[in-house]
């Protein structure tokens, strides 16, 4: 039920992107992405941080592109979430004594801190790339190219990138045991 109200907000902007424009779907976003909140609100009497932060900064970044009708703010919306990922990945990384996704995967998978550290600095580097990536699509390649990407080339390089530390974790924990 999660992952497919997650899914929700994306897809909204696609399809209002594909019948009408950028700025019809920057505020279908918004309004999906709050609604989102408002359901986990109403299902699950909490909101999950990440959904409030990406609904924080879709309401700020689609505002700015609504009101100035400029299609550059939305655009750098998944870049800074995604510097910010990097970012908290890295700082977890070297100043804190666990990497953050070991603090948060560390009760279902039992793997050592060596492979923690380096899963944690991978996904640091991933949404690097992927925020370096999305600059260089959205500022030169078209538009629509852009909304592709966004929607189906970031999803299916989340995707990967799921799968690839899977496989890798499930043969740490199998040469472990």
């Amino acid at each position: 039920m999660k992952k497919i109200l997650n899914l929700l907000p994306i897809l909204t902007f696609f399809i209002f992107y594909r019948f009408y424009d950028i700025f019809i779907a920057s505020k279908s976003l918004i309004f999906t992405s709050g609604l989102i909140c408002l359901l986990y609100w109403i299902i699950y009497k909490e909101i999950d941080k990440i959904n409030l932060f990406s609904f924080i900064t879709i309401t700020v970044f689609g505002s700015l592109t609504i009101f100035f009708h400029n299609s550059q703010f939305i655009k750098w919306k998944i870049t800074v979430i995604y510097m910010i990922f990097s970012i908290i990945l890295l700082i977890s990384q070297f100043w804190m004594k666990k990497p953050i996704l070991q603090r948060l995967l560390e009760k279902d998978i039992k793997i050592s801190d060596f492979y923690w550290k380096k899963i944690n600095f991978s996904w640091a580097l991933f949404f690097l790339f992927c925020s370096i990536l999305n600059i260089y699509i959205a500022f030169w390649l078209p538009e629509k190219t852009w909304v592709n990407f966004k929607v189906f080339g970031l999803s299916c390089l989340m995707f990967l990138s799921i799968l690839i530390t899977s496989v890798y974790i499930n043969c740490k924990m199998l040469k472990e045991k």
